[in-house]
């Protein structure tokens, strides 16, 4: 008698324990936190302002070095704008609050994009802009590393600190050459 009690509660068990295991990819967005929200919600502006300075770098850089790093930064961020409101979607429907990266609107190099229009002499005034600019984007994603939970934000984190560091020190060497 007592075996036949003990089958289903081990059927029932197996059964349980099987439904913990399998694909999260449905919640995988719940894995968010509020600075993840607050990362995304500041950095998509952010990359975008950097997108449309290097547009107007496009036409208007007088050297091949500008000229490229205006291509590379479209490049790399429209495809991390993308990523970020796909996350931030994820995160929106599991209901995750946006939080608060503690960085204000100037500590976040966002500058008045426009003034490149007129600037002289070009690549100068964009490598000063976009220096603070990409030192601010780091010290967003620093925050994200530090604080928040999302592994793909984390790991796209990582990617803008690896690249803008890089872009950091080649746009130094060019101030300085």
């Amino acid at each position: 008698m007592k075996i036949k009690f003990l089958i289903p509660l081990v059927l029932l068990a197996a059964l349980v324990v099987a439904g913990c295991g399998g694909d999260d990819s449905a919640s995988s967005g719940a894995a968010g936190n509020s600075t993840d929200r607050a990362f995304v919600a500041d950095m998509i502006p952010h990359h975008v302002s950097a997108v449309e300075m290097a547009t107007i770098a496009q036409e208007r850089g007088e050297s091949e070095f500008v000229k490229s790093l205006a291509d590379d930064i479209i490049e790399s961020q429209t495809a991390e704008i993308s990523t970020m409101k796909e996350q931030d979607a994820e995160l929106a429907e599991a209901d995750v609050e946006v939080g608060e990266l503690g960085m204000g609107h100037s500590a976040m190099g966002m500058e008045d994009v426009s003034s490149l229009e007129t600037a002289t002499p070009f690549d100068k005034a964009f490598v000063d802009m976009m220096l603070p600019h990409h030192e601010s984007a780091v010290e967003m994603a620093n925050i994200e590393l530090e604080e928040g939970a999302d592994p793909e934000l984390k790991e796209l984190a990582e990617q803008i600190i690896s690249e803008q560091e890089r872009e950091i020190s080649e746009m130094e060497d060019f101030l300085a050459s």
